[in-house]
C-alpha cells in the first residue's frame, strides 16, 4: 500500500478529524454533566469542547504549528475569561485546563490519531473519577502512604533513569542501573503487598501479592513478606503463603525462560519443575487452610509505611556482593567452573542461571544432563539465599514456617530429576 498517495493521505486526514470530534464529544459530554443550571454556571460544555478540538485539528491542517498556536491562544484566552466569571463560586481550573488540552489533542489527532484517542480517554476518565479520586486521596490514603508514593516515584522516575547502565566495579560485575532497578522492584513488591492487604485483607491480599511479585523476584518477595511478618506477627501465616507462592511463580517463570532460550532443554526439566511447582503450591494452600481453621484475632492493618527504603537498599547491596563473588569465581575458574559458577550465580538469581545454562547448551558447550544439573544447582543455592533472607527479614517465627516449604519444593525438584534420568 502506498502511504504517500493522495487517497491514503485524505483517508488519514478524515480519520484524524473524526478522532478529534470524538475526543471533543467525549470530554465535553463529561463536563456537560458537571454544569449547573445557574446563571454563573461553567461556560464550557459538549459543544465548546467539540469546537475546541476541531479548532486544534483544522489549525494544524491549514497552518501547521503556527496556526495551531494561534488556535490554542484563542482557546486559552476564552478559558481565562470564563474562569474570571466563575472563580468566586468555583475556584477550580480543571475545566479550563481540560479545554486547552482538548484543543491540543485535536491537533495531535491529525498526526497521531491513536495517541490522541488514548490521551483523550485517559483525560475523560480522570474527569469522571473526580469524586473517587478525591475520596481516595483524602480518606483512604494516609499521609505516610502519600509520602511513600512520592518517594517511590522519585526513585523510579529520577534515580533509576540517571543510574549508569554499564558494568563497573570488581570484575565489572556491578551494573548500577540493574541495582537501582532491583531496589525499585523491592519497594514495589512491598507496596503491592501493602495495597493488596488494604484492599483484600491480609488473609488473601498477601498471598495474591506474593504470587504476582514472584514473577519479578522471589527472593525480594520473601524479604518483603518477612518485613510484613516482623512488623505484625498476626500476618505471619498470610506472609508465609505469599512467600511460598512466589517460589511457585519462580518455577513457572523458569520454565518460560528455558523454553525461550532452548526449548529442547525444557523436556529434561518438565518432571523436576512440575513436581517442585506442585509442592510449593500445595504447601502454600496448606498454610492458608491452617490459618483459616485457627481463631482469627482482629488484625490491625498497618496504614504506615508501604515500604522501608533502608532495607530495600540493603537488599540491593547484599545481592550486589553475591554478583561480585560469582563473577570472581567465573573469572578465576573459567569454563571448568561452570557448575560452581552456576551454584554461586544462583545465590543472586535462579533465572539467570537457567538462561546461562540454556545458552551454553544451545552453543553446544554443555550437554543436556550438565545443563539440567547446573540449573538445579542454581535453584538450590537460590533457595539458600531465600532461607537466609527469611531469617534476616522476618525473624525465627517467619523463617521456621517458610523453610519447610522451600525445602520440600527443592527436594521435589531433585526427586523429579532422579526420576527423569
Amino acid at each position: 500500500m502506498d502511504f504517500s498517495s493522495p487517497a491514503w493521505q485524505a483517508r488519514s486526514t478524515l480519520i484524524g478529524l473524526c478522532v478529534a470530534i470524538g475526543i471533543g464529544l467525549l470530554i465535553g459530554a463529561e463536563r456537560e454533566r458537571r454544569k449547573s443550571t445557574s446563571p454563573d454556571r461553567s461556560a464550557a460544555g459538549i459543544r465548546t469542547f467539540t469546537v475546541a478540538a476541531l479548532m486544534g485539528a483544522v489549525g494544524f491542517l491549514v497552518g501547521g504549528v503556527v496556526l495551531t498556536g494561534i488556535a490554542l491562544t484563542v482557546v486559552g484566552a476564552g478559558a481565562l475569561i470564563a474562569y474570571q466569571r466563575t472563580r468566586q463560586k468555583d475556584p477550580g481550573m480543571t475545566t479550563e485546563f481540560a479545554l486547552v488540552l482538548t484543543c491540543l489533542l485535536g491537533a495531535l489527532a491529525i498526526s497521531n490519531s491513536l495517541l490522541a484517542a488514548a490521551v483523550g480517554a485517559v483525560l475523560a476518565l480522570l474527569l469522571a473519577a473526580r469524586n473517587r479520586l478525591h475520596h481516595f486521596v483524602r480518606s483512604v490514603l494516609s499521609e505516610q502512604e502519600l509520602h511513600d508514593i512520592i518517594l517511590f516515584c522519585a526513585t523510579a522516575l529520577i534515580v533509576l533513569p540517571l543510574a549508569p547502565d554499564s558494568f563497573m566495579g570488581p570484575y565489572d560485575a556491578i551494573n548500577p542501573r540493574a541495582v537501582a532497578r532491583l531496589i525499585v522492584v523491592v519497594m514495589a513488591i512491598s507496596a503491592c503487598g501493602h495495597v493488596a492487604m488494604r484492599w483484600l485483607g491480609p488473609k488473601y491480599g498477601l498471598p495474591l501479592a506474593g504470587f504476582a511479585s514472584g514473577f519479578v523476584s522471589s527472593a525480594a518477595t520473601i524479604h518483603a513478606m518477612g518485613q510484613k511478618a516482623a512488623g505484625n506477627p498476626a500476618l505471619t501465616g498470610a506472609a508465609v503463603s505469599g512467600a511460598v507462592l512466589s517460589s511457585f511463580s519462580t518455577i513457572l517463570q523458569m520454565a518460560v525462560v528455558i523454553a525461550m532460550v532452548q526449548p529442547s532443554l525444557l523436556l529434561g526439566m518438565v518432571v523436576p519443575l512440575t513436581l517442585g511447582g506442585a509442592v510449593a503450591a500445595l504447601y502454600a494452600l496448606l498454610i492458608l487452610a491452617a490459618g483459616a481453621r485457627e481463631p482469627q484475632a482482629p488484625v490491625a492493618l498497618d496504614t504506615g509505611h508501604a515500604f522501608n527504603l533502608r532495607t530495600s537498599v540493603g537488599f540491593g547491596a547484599l545481592l550486589s556482593l553475591v554478583l561480585v563473588t560469582s563473577a570472581g569465581l567465573n573469572a578465576v575458574l573459567g569454563d571448568t567452573g561452570v557448575l560452581l559458577g552456576a551454584a554461586v550465580s544462583g545465590l543472586a538469581d535462579a533465572h539467570a542461571t537457567a538462561a546461562s545454562a540454556a545458552s551454553l547448551l544451545s552453543a553446544q558447550r554443555l550437554g543436556v544432563h550438565d545443563a539440567v544439573v547446573a540449573i538445579l544447582l542454581g535453584l538450590s543455592t537460590n533457595t539458600a539465599t531465600k532461607v537466609f533472607l527469611a531469617f534476616q527479614s522476618g525473624g525465627r517465627a517467619y523463617a521456621l514456617k517458610i523453610v519447610p516449604g522451600l525445602m520440600a519444593m527443592l527436594a521435589a525438584v531433585w526427586l523429579g530429576f532422579a526420576i527423569s534420568r
